[in-house]
Order: C-alpha cells, then structure tokens, then sequence
C-alpha cells in the first residue's frame, strides 16, 4: 500500500512549518534576483496582488533563455545591467553561513562561492532545472526537513546544490542530456581518453554494478547495489561517480507523490576485500546527505558477512545520524520480507520473481527529438512563462498569507496548485528533447508523460517478455 504524506510535507504541513516554507521562497527569490524591497512592499500593501515591477520583470526574463541550453552573447550583454542590479541582493546574502559545527561539507563556503560563480539569473535557471516534474514546495521542504527547519542553513544547502549540479558535475547540460548513448559514441572514439571514459561507464550499466527494478511495500522505488561485482582498478573514480550521480537522478524521474524517498538494497552475497573501495561510499553518502536530502526511505545491507563488520564500524562514522538511522541489517529473504513481498523479491535475492538484470543496448535514433532544436526552444521558453507565473503567484501567496486576507489566500492557493500541475505535466513533454533516453526508458519502466510502470511486461524496445531475462 502506498504511503500517505509524510509529516513535514506538501499537504501535510503544520503552520509554523507552512512559514518556515514561505520564509524560504522569499530568501531563495532574493538569492535569484527578486529584489527584496518588492516583496516587503507587496505585503505591506492590502489590496495589491501583484508587484509594481511584475511586468517589466516579466518582460526582461522574456528575453532570457530558461534552459539547460545556455544563452547567446547578445542575450548575456543585455543581461548585464540587470545582473548588476541584483548583486547588492546577493551581496547581503553572502554573510550567511553555519556557525555552530553543523557543516560537514564546506556548505558556508560553497554557498558564498555561489552567489561569487554565479548570476542570479543562473541560479534561478538551475534552480528551475533542478524542479523537474517535481513540485517545487516539495523539493525545498526536503531542504528544511534536512536542517531541522532553519530556513537559513537550508538556504546555503540548496544553493551550494544548485552549483554542485550547474559547475561540478553539470548534471543537466551533461549527464542527464546525454546519457548512455553519449558514452557509447565515446566507447567508440579514437580519441583513448574519450574512448576509455565511454567504456567505463557503459561497463557499469552493462554488468548491472547497481540498477533500479521494482517498489518496496510502500511503494518505494528500490535500488539494488551489487557490491560483489565492483574492482577499484575497472573503472576511474570519474567514471563511477558519474554513474553514480546518473543512477541516483534515474531514480528521482521515478518517484510520484506521495512517495519521496527509495529503498536502496546493498547486496553483499559473495564480498570480499577485494570489492571493498572507499572512495564510491563516501561519494555516495555525500551525495544523498548533501545534495539528495531526504531521498532515503531505507538502506538494506544483505547477507553482509563477518569480515565486513570492521569495514562498517568505520563507515558509520562518516553517516549522518538521521542516515544512519535508516540502515538496518538484512540476513536472508525472510527479512527482507519485511520490507518488500516475497514475489517483488527477485530470484537472485532468494524471492519469487522471476526477473533478471539484463542491459539493453541504446538504440540509433532513441534521442532523435534532441535534434529538433525549434521545438525544444518553443517548450524551453513555455516552461520559463509557467516559472515566471509560478514566482509570481508564490509571492502573492506568501503577501496573502502574511495580510491574513483568508478568502484572497483560498483563491491564490488554488491559482497556485494550478500552476504547479501544469507546470509538472509541462516537463514530461519537454522532457524527450532534453533527457537522453535510459535504460528504463527503453525497458519502458519510464513511459512517458509522467508515467512510471514499475513492472512492465515487455521492453519498449523488441517488444520481448522482461521475466525471467538473463542475468549478468
């Protein structure tokens, strides 16, 4: 049975945690560019929904390319003065920082080295990116949940994500953009270096190191880690981190409210030392506590045996302890049953479904609408209009809320919920011509249109029978 909304969530969020949400957008909206005196003043003001620089603002992004595309230097040059402009807004923000130990990432740093790297109309964009097909409430009440509700600290965890996906990893201009059939063209490059970074990925998605089949009983989307089949001398830590970061946001295009988090099932049938690599754990801990907060329902180490219990004293060390709250220790399938039904179990873990990984290939023209570069542009500025609109209606929300004008409140929250669901839909149709096609496309696990079908019958691909396939 799925799971209801969670406490702390949309649709289930005490007051004082509803102002602490507002109270978020407005410090986010200054990082992006609102200027700060607007939004007081559009609260002050009864009777007035909409700020006096709404029009002219929306006019000046209309020129703006709000995608994972990149802008021209003429549209940068007309930027300039308005870049300028917010600045003084970032620069106030900028002293922010977590005084009291709690940043076991450097986050204070990275997040005024945002707002230095980066203009406000990039954080916005990337801010945008990063919303999907998610509700964008969802997505920032992750971040208050993460840091206990201060509005501050989960300002300087966002940001510092947002460049983490903008200029560490380029996680929407890169990897989700290209995907597998990116690293196959490079596997067969002559260039060595582009040829070795191609191979490497694609042995992992090939071997099935970790891959995404199936729900848990509440409905979470579950990830199975293989840790038997991993060797630090196969691949370069570059090549596993990517895969890492492309396997992770694979999961997040599964998850549907009310379900926000997954399972992830650590298979340790077979371990030895000559499996156990650092560096991969510790990127991963990283990602989920740092940039990922919130997405972890549960994490099952299976059948770990006795040599790994000095491994473990020292990794639960590095865990969070609201992660490390959420890993519990599984012996046979009998407990693994007690968090997923024994025929959504897989016969490799001892269950009774009769299904095995098997990688299929990317196919020639998967990515084809890719290349219809006016369509693309067409939704790309569509989504900006719906963001815009959507910014707008947030302030006028949080101005409703603060007047206490109960029956403009109703109307706006409706208006609000309105967008949000198009704004949802509206990414599903952008979405074949800005994310390569992966593998649970092609399994057709992903179906389109915001579809998820965890337990298809056949692949999209040859129209063959997913049950009972080859393993490895």
């Amino acid at each position: 049975m799925p799971m209801e909304s969670q406490p702390g969530t949309v649709g289930n969020l005490t007051a004082e945690q509803e102002a602490k949400l507002q109270e978020f957008w407005v410090l986010l909206l200054k990082v992006c560019g609102v200027n700060l005196d607007d939004v007081e003043q559009l609260q002050q003001q009864p009777g007035d929904s909409t700020p006096s620089s709404a029009p002219q603002e929306k006019k000046k992004q209309s020129k703006r390319r709000f995608g994972l595309f990149g802008r021209s230097n003429t549209e940068e040059e007309e930027d300039t003065a308005s870049d300028k402009s917010t600045n003084g807004i970032t620069s106030s923000l900028a002293s922010i920082n977590i005084t009291d130990g709690d940043d076991k990432y450097g986050q204070s740093k990275e997040f005024q080295q945002a707002l230095v790297d980066m203009k406000p109309e990039e954080i916005r964009v990337t801010f945008w990116n990063m919303v999907k097909h998610d509700n964008p409430d969802s997505l920032l009440l992750r971040f208050l949940r993460a840091r206990k509700w201060d509005v501050k600290k989960a300002l300087i965890m966002m940001i510092s994500t947002l460049r983490w996906r903008l200029l560490d990893v380029k996680l929407d201009e890169d990897i989700m953009k290209n995907g597998e059939q990116h690293a196959l063209k490079q596997s067969q490059s002559s260039d060595p270096a582009e040829k070795k970074a191609g191979e490497e990925f694609l042995l992992q998605m090939r071997m099935g190191k970790s891959f995404l089949h199936g729900v848990d009983k509440l409905g979470r989307p579950i990830c199975v880690v293989r840790v038997r089949l991993h060797k630090a001398a196969d691949q370069d830590a570059e090549a596993l981190d990517r895969f890492t970061v492309y396997t992770i946001e694979s999961a997040r295009m599964m998850l549907a409210p009310p379900v926000e988090t997954a399972c992830v099932i650590f298979d340790m049938t077979d371990f030895s030392l000559a499996n156990m690599d650092y560096h991969p754990v510790k990127y991963m801990i990283k990602c989920f506590e740092a940039n990922y907060p919130e997405c972890l329902g549960v994490v099952l180490i299976h059948k770990a045996p006795w040599i790994f219990s000095g491994i473990w004293n020292i990794i639960k060390g590095w865990l969070d302890p609201v992660v490390a709250s959420k890993i519990q220790f599984t012996k046979n399938v009998q407990d693994l049953e007690k968090f997923i039904p024994k025929d959504r179990i897989m016969k490799e873990l001892d269950g009774d479904e009769d299904w095995a990984y098997q990688y299929v290939e990317p196919q020639p023209d998967e990515n084809k609408l890719q290349e219809d570069t006016a369509k693309r542009d067409e939704m790309v500025a569509e989504r900006q209009q719906l963001a815009q609109d959507l910014q707008d209606v947030t302030i006028e929300w949080i101005s409703s809320t603060k007047k206490k004008d109960e029956s403009t409140a109703k109307a706006v929250v409706d208006k609000r919920k309105g967008l949000i669901e198009r704004l949802r839909a509206q990414y599903w149709e952008l979405d074949p011509y800005a994310r390569a096609t992966s593998l649970y496309d092609r399994l057709d696990v992903i179906q389109g249109g915001g579809k998820i079908e965890f337990y298809p019958t056949k692949s999209k691909v040859d129209g063959n029978a997913l049950s009972g396939d080859k393993a490895e």
